[in-house]
């Protein structure tokens, strides 16, 4: 498999609209217009921390503005989702922390460049709903599925919420089992997922195991298999995949089997069995010589031998990276 970095650059000057950012997400309208959104503040869980976007046409990004805030409280992981390449949605999070944070949706105007009023998706949930730093998926059966979970001081479980309106309200929420007499940790958290043949719905997660974890349905996502690790080392931190056309998956995550470990290198990962063996292909970044670099929480999009991606830059920036794949001869 051939696969070219076509382009690779920070969206925004280091620092110039906050002192610190992270977890960006990543969509692609029919224009081939991309917008991107992330959180950015004085620090993560800092009370001014909002969502910020930025939308690149013909190469060139906007400065970044604010989408959505909850005045006084942190806002989290914002996930896009377009059900039909024109309208965008926008998910997030907001809470004082990860155990009591409420979800909240949003809708964008690209003529007018605003994002409506905000609203909670689940009324009444603490916790759980709606997308938790990963892009739903949309299934051969039209339904819309988004990957969740809930992080509780002790435990951190995996979930699918399940739309029946392109993503606008979510209605059928199941729990993703895990033997916890395995563990070492705290559990998995932010599956990302994809649809093999109809019906056929997967997901890898984020671990504390020193592994990517991953669960299977056969049932649109109703029903998974217990979690099993495979063997990518996860670094406890978040990791994103595409499906290409052709089936072949590609995961960017830090290959670092350490809980709590670096986050670094950011590597990208190619599987044309459908995730059982997976191949290194390209280091998108990586830094041996700075203190504590960090290259994480990877947003990863595709359209035909397109690939689009996006990461946070050392807190201070979000990268974005183009490339393309061809198979090899024989592949």
């Amino acid at each position: 498999m051939d696969i070219q970095i076509i382009t690779q650059h920070k969206i925004f000057k280091e620092e110039a609209f906050f002192p610190q950012c992270h977890a960006s997400t990543l969509v692609r309208m029919k224009n081939d217009a991309l917008v991107c959104a992330w959180f950015g503040g004085t620090h993560e869980k800092h009370d001014d921390v909002a969502i910020w976007y930025s939308v690149c046409k013909d190469g060139q990004w906007t400065d970044p503005k604010i989408a959505c805030d909850t005045p006084n409280i942190p806002c989290w992981n914002p996930v896009l989702f377009s059900p039909d390449q024109e309208q965008i949605l926008l998910y997030f999070k907001s809470g004082k922390n990860t155990k009591v944070w409420k979800t909240y949706i949003s809708s964008y105007d690209a003529e007018k460049d605003t994002w409506g009023p905000i609203k909670e998706l689940v009324e009444g949930d603490i916790g759980g709903r709606g997308p938790v730093k990963n892009k739903p998926i949309r299934l051969s059966d039209g339904k819309v599925i988004a990957p969740a979970s809930i992080e509780t001081a002790d435990a951190w479980d995996a979930y699918v919420d399940i739309s029946y309106d392109d993503g606008y309200t979510y209605k059928d929420f199941f729990k993703v089992p895990l033997d916890r007499s395995k563990l070492h940790g705290k559990g998995v958290i932010q599956p990302t997922l994809w649809e093999s043949s109809p019906g056929r719905v997967h997901m890898l997660l984020r671990s504390s195991e020193g592994f990517i974890y991953r669960s299977d349905s056969s049932d649109y996502g109703m029903t998974w298999c217990e979690t099993y690790p495979i063997d990518i080392p996860n670094n406890n931190s978040g990791i994103d995949l595409t499906r290409l056309e052709d089936g072949t998956l590609l995961l960017l995550c830090n290959p670092v089997g350490e809980n709590w470990g670096k986050r670094t290198p950011l590597s990208l990962f190619s599987s044309c069995d459908n995730g059982f063996t997976w191949t290194e292909e390209v280091v998108i970044e990586h830094d041996e010589v700075n203190e504590d670099p960090e290259f994480s929480y990877p947003a990863i999009i595709s359209c035909e031998n397109q690939v689009y991606a996006s990461y946070t830059w050392n807190r201070k920036s979000v990268a974005f990276v183009r490339l393309t794949v061809q198979k090899s001869s024989g592949s």
